[in-house]
């Protein structure tokens, strides 16, 4: 495994280089890391990269498709168990936003589910995505459960650099994400980066 460190400019270059080299038609992509690693500015940034380049792009974020409080929360607030297994409605993402979105979708999809800050449905409207266009889904947790997608990212963070810039208020986390590392192994994405430091990442060669 060869380690190359690359400015997040030149990540966001490398990334839209390869998803327009082998997804000319739709594509579905995950960008997956703890809150620390800031997938969400990355996603924004391919976005804007990738639409320079002539790809349609529609922005989803799994915080947008929670459970409702009533399911996620049965067991608490800080359960890292339930967060790992019972927080992102994989079925609503799937249905509303992935399968619409992929090769052989409708195209038509529904870029937000549940607003987790009211605990009620978004009042979104579906959105049509062009036959070369590409969803990017950001968020934490993502990867190894099932979630159909062409292309996906992991922004990967060792232990210790994840207790050190975690919020405190969200250290109660850290037992779901070592078991996220264990049991779902997100470090076998297609392009995996590594990011204790989210300002310096690193691009490991495969």
């Amino acid at each position: 495994m060869q380690v190359q460190p690359i400015r997040t400019p030149a990540l966001v270059t490398e990334l839209a280089e390869r998803i327009n080299e082998r997804f000319p038609g739709r594509a579905r992509v995950l960008l997956d890391g703890a809150p620390p690693t800031e997938p969400e500015q990355l996603a924004d940034a391919l976005a804007e990269e990738l639409r320079l380049r002539g790809r349609p792009v529609l922005r989803a974020s799994s915080a947008d498709f929670l459970r409702p409080a009533s399911v996620r929360l049965e067991h608490g607030r800080t359960d890292p168990d339930e967060l790992l297994a019972g927080w992102l409605d994989t079925a609503g993402l799937t249905r509303e936003a992935l399968t619409p979105a992929g090769p052989d979708g409708s195209g038509w999809v529904l870029p937000r589910l549940w607003d987790a800050s009211v605990d009620r449905a978004f009042r979104a409207q579906r959105m049509e995505l062009a036959d070369n266009g590409v969803l990017l889904v950001d968020g934490a947790l993502l990867l190894g459960r099932g979630l159909p997608a062409e292309f996906t990212v992991h922004l990967r963070m060792s232990a210790a650099a994840l207790a050190r810039r975690l919020d405190p208020e969200r250290q109660w986390t850290l037992p779901a994400y070592a078991r996220y590392d264990e049991e779902h192994d997100p470090a076998g994405a297609d392009v995996l980066v590594l990011a204790d430091d989210p300002a310096r990442p690193a691009l490991v060669q495969r």
